[in-house]
């Protein structure tokens, strides 16, 4: 059984930082991923406010931050954690889908997922017309009709980017003002994108593909019927904490695991960072949270 000082459950922002991080600290440690990358923050088609870059894709700048953690500490893909258990004072067992590792600390950064509308015809029409991510299948749209449903950040976001490949786009929203920040929806101004406010999807419909969606304003309780050649979902994300929850790490009613602010979970030796901790859920504070827990499993283990 391979041992080491460190494993970080998660290949995302937080989870490489704070591979970089340790790996400068001289701690032996791995990363797991259980992904060929770094999950949704492929799916980010661009971002303007990482310090350092303009204007650079979720992919590049996980890249770039891949490439950097890759000399410090080895990465192993397609490698998903199963099972975490707590054997002794001066160990972890961690059972993936390949095989078992014992480490004297673990940082979970396994992020969250895409959630789901829970609509009659979501799940059938996956793949055929019901996306998830405009970077991956955006460019089947171009010069078709496509709505984007949401009103934070990453659906601005995406609709922006689906409107550059030339697709037709039309946010619907739940509300009468989005949630995104200030200079995404001056820029959803001045590409023309238009909005329908205060309403929400009841059912997704078509044959072999999409092609209309019903929809219910919240207001009014009319019901109404729009073509549509591709919907795509940002209603926000939901934790990927199900196997921290099983071996007893404390989280909220939403699932998000609770830390103190040097990242400890209530399980001495287990840590947390990213995303998964919720909170405000931008690559920088990932970032800031994976180098923190890295920091801190270091002076614990060198305590121990």
């Amino acid at each position: 059984m391979e041992e080491y000082d460190l494993i970080i459950v998660g290949g995302g922002p937080a989870g490489l930082t704070a591979g970089i991080y340790a790996g400068r600290q001289g701690m032996n440690t791995i990363i797991l991923e259980m992904m060929t990358g770094a999950g949704s923050g492929y799916m980010v088609p661009s971002m303007e406010n990482y310090p350092g870059f303009d204007l650079i894709s979720g992919k590049d700048l996980l890249e770039k931050m891949r490439k950097q953690a890759e000399k410090h500490v080895p990465i192993k893909n397609m490698e998903e954690v199963k099972k975490i258990d707590k054997i002794d004072a001066d160990g972890i067992l961690v059972t993936t889908s390949k095989g078992e590792y014992k480490t004297k600390s673990l940082i979970i950064s396994t992020g969250s997922r895409h959630r789901r509308l829970k609509v009659p015809g979501e799940v059938d029409f996956i793949g055929r017309g019901v996306c998830y991510c405009a970077t991956c299948d955006g460019p089947l749209y171009h010069g078709k009709d496509v709505v984007v449903i949401g009103g934070g950040n990453a659906a601005v976001q995406e609709s922006i980017y689906l409107k550059k490949l030339g697709c037709n786009v039309t946010i619907i929203h739940r509300r009468d003002q989005l949630r995104a920040e200030k200079y995404l929806q001056e820029k959803l101004e001045e590409n023309n994108i238009p909005v329908i406010w205060d309403s929400v999807v009841k059912e997704i419909k078509g044959d072999m593909v999409v092609s209309h969606v019903l929809l219910h304003n919240v207001k009014t309780e009319e019901n109404t019927e729009l073509s549509i050649d591709g919907i795509f979902i940002a209603v926000g994300e939901e934790p990927l904490s199900k196997v921290a929850r099983a071996a007893g790490v404390e989280v909220d009613g939403e699932g998000y695991i609770l830390t103190d602010k040097l990242q400890r979970t209530n399980i001495p030796g287990l840590y947390a960072a990213g995303d998964i901790t919720g909170g405000i859920k931008q690559w920088v504070v990932a970032c800031a949270e994976g180098a923190v827990a890295s920091l801190s499993a270091f002076e614990d283990v060198k305590s121990n």
